[in-house]
């Protein structure tokens, strides 16, 4: 992911674009924010130049104290020591502070009564501003608890141990488990242990969530999710709209899809299909495929050096007009004691100096992880750096993670495989169809997890106090269509983290899937590809780097993301490119 995507991906309120730049609905009428045919021209001028003078402060102040902060961060994640995770925690919270002040948010509504005058660039800069400030202008006794309950909860997640027969497990235990058993009976033990949690930390995130509604309608929200949303720049009709589509579009093949793998699990189980339970897939949320086993892609990778995953990226993108070299000499790529296990790409500067945490092996899944960073990592890299310093990002979140999608997917291309990983081609071809399929298999179940994600999160901030036990299972049953437990009413749902770390957020990751199909449906145009787009050849393709420099990674932050997604593709946000590849 893009370290910092994550953290400041909320931004944004509902979309009422005019001049380049975006205001709320709500805010567009309030009486803090006059508009500017209610001032003389005298105000208006004053008010110009105070919005200038503001922008250049706010473009020094902000520069600073974020390079300050990404720097203690990158620090922090590759020692492990506790003084740094604290510098960086001071670092954080000064970043936040400044956006916290209530006068200046004050003055920033005020300037914003003139920006249909100054020029789009200017006002779409000042409108970004104003967002980072709206969403730290939460009540201090509010922040405060949310902050304490929070961090109680992942507490609570990052010591708690299942119990089974008055033996302790870890969670990579029992998902060994579920990855090896064949036997019914243990996998229903260990799925019901990892769901154990939930009843834990379930009545704290109840909890949670009234506390982040009473935040959200102090700030005029009807509740929490319906902030998160239109803070990070989407318009909620628009979002559920999208979701519907993909929803209808994917429905029948998801089906057919899941009968057959379904069939295949069975028979492994020695059960009969209409006997599958959630406990018998590999992911204990089935958001993941499990295995195929017709194959095993490490073998395309398991016989070099970790190296050997970096040169290969580094061929890649150099082969597409895309160098990353100095990424690379910048970056920390492999394992190291007290070192971050994950991995994620961070822009330190907004001036070239991008950076990746990884920890390679030589695996599938690192070659998909180290294309997805460095896919993170070029478009940082190529963001038009005459855009002011607050614009000098990607679009949206969802836009650098549909283009870090777009290039870790060609792990699992076949074409790709051979020119670049030196995939033996006979033993390609001759598993081609399987490698495509599974790829399809695991786009078919992500997408229906995220539509339980986006419905569930949905509903539990509307009412909290609803039975949300029975709602978790019934939009399982809806989109993922699996058969609920027996007689099982605990909260399943509050074994996931998400809603505690990253809150109304998930919906972004499948926006990112929208945004990669559609990018390469509008790459295979450019190319005369025909044929299935998973089988689009991006060898060598300077054209590609070409397109994606001007029309993806320069506009930057420049413009709103409708306005972008239309721009770059040429046609809105939408399923059907999606759906298309996984009919």
């Amino acid at each position: 992911m893009s370290k910092m995507a994550l953290i400041t991906a909320v931004v944004g309120l509902v979309l009422a674009c005019d001049n380049g730049t975006c205001v709320s609905a709500k805010e567009k009428d309030a009486d803090d924010n006059p508009t500017s045919q209610a001032l003389s021209e005298k105000e208006k001028n004053d008010l110009k130049a105070d919005a200038k003078a503001f922008l250049r402060d706010y473009w020094n102040e902000l520069a600073k104290l974020e390079i300050r902060a990404s720097l203690a961060m990158w620090t922090a994640a590759n020692s492990g020591k506790k003084e740094d995770f604290d510098a960086s925690a001071v670092a954080s919270l000064a970043l936040k502070k400044y956006h916290s002040d209530a006068e200046t948010y004050k003055r920033i509504r005020k300037l914003m009564s003139v920006r249909k005058e100054l020029h789009p660039v200017e006002a779409r800069a000042l409108h970004v501003a104003e967002l980072a400030y709206k969403r730290n202008q939460l009540p201090a006794d509010l922040l405060e608890k949310m902050v304490n309950l929070s961090t109680e909860i992942e507490r609570l997640f990052n010591t708690y141990r299942a119990e089974v027969d008055g033996k302790e497990y870890s969670n990579n235990d029992l998902l060994e488990v579920l990855r090896e058993e064949d036997d019914s009976d243990r996998r229903k033990e260990a799925w019901e242990a990892l769901k154990q949690v939930g009843g834990v930390v379930g009545p704290k995130l109840v909890e949670l969530a009234k506390i982040r509604n009473q935040a959200a309608t102090q700030l005029g929200f009807e509740n929490y999710w319906d902030m998160a949303i239109r803070l990070q720049e989407h318009e909620p009709k628009q979002i559920l709209a999208i979701f519907d589509e993909l929803e209808q579009q994917t429905r029948k093949p998801f089906r057919q899809m899941k009968a057959k793998m379904d069939r295949e699990l069975a028979k492994r189980f020695g059960i009969k299909p209409k006997g599958m339970r959630p406990w018998h897939y590999d992911n204990p949320f089935f958001q993941a495929a499990p295995p195929s086993a017709a194959v095993d892609l490490d073998e395309f990778y398991d016989k070099k050096a970790k190296e050997d995953i970096v040169e290969i990226s580094r061929v890649f993108y150099n082969d597409i007009g895309l160098p990353i070299d100095g990424v690379l000499k910048r970056s920390d790529l492999y394992e190291r004691e007290g070192k971050d296990q994950h991995a994620f790409c961070i822009s330190i500067d907004r001036a070239g100096d991008v950076r990746t945490l990884c920890n390679i092996k030589p695996t599938a899944e690192w070659m998909d992880t180290q294309m997805h960073e460095e896919g993170h990592a070029v478009y940082d890299l190529l963001v038009d750096r005459k855009l002011p310093y607050n614009l000098r990002e990607p679009s949206h979140a969802f836009t650098t993670e549909g283009v870090a999608m777009l290039f870790g997917a060609l792990a699992k291309n076949p074409t790709w495989m051979i020119a670049y990983a030196d995939a033996e081609p006979e033993r390609t071809k001759e598993l081609g169809d399987a490698i495509l399929e599974q790829r399809r298999r695991e786009q078919l179940i992500f997408a229906r997890w995220t539509m339980v994600m986006l419905n569930f999160e949905k509903s539990l901030y509307e009412n909290p106090d609803q039975d949300l036990n029975t709602l978790w299972w019934d939009y399982k049953e809806r989109f993922q269509m699996l058969t609920r437990p027996a007689d099982r009413d605990l909260p399943d749902w509050a074994a996931k983290p998400h809603f505690t770390i990253a809150p109304v957020y998930y919906h972004n990751y499948m926006l990112g899937e929208l945004f990669a199909a559609q990018l390469r449906n509008t790459l295979a145009k450019l190319a005369g590809h025909e044929g299935p787009t998973a089988e689009l050849s991006f060898n060598g393709r300077k054209e590609f780097g070409d397109f994606l420099k001007q029309k993806v990674f320069k506009p930057g932050n420049a413009m709103p993301w409708p306005n972008f997604v239309r721009y770059a593709t040429g046609e809105p946000l939408n399923a059907r490119y999606y759906a298309a590849e996984v009919k």
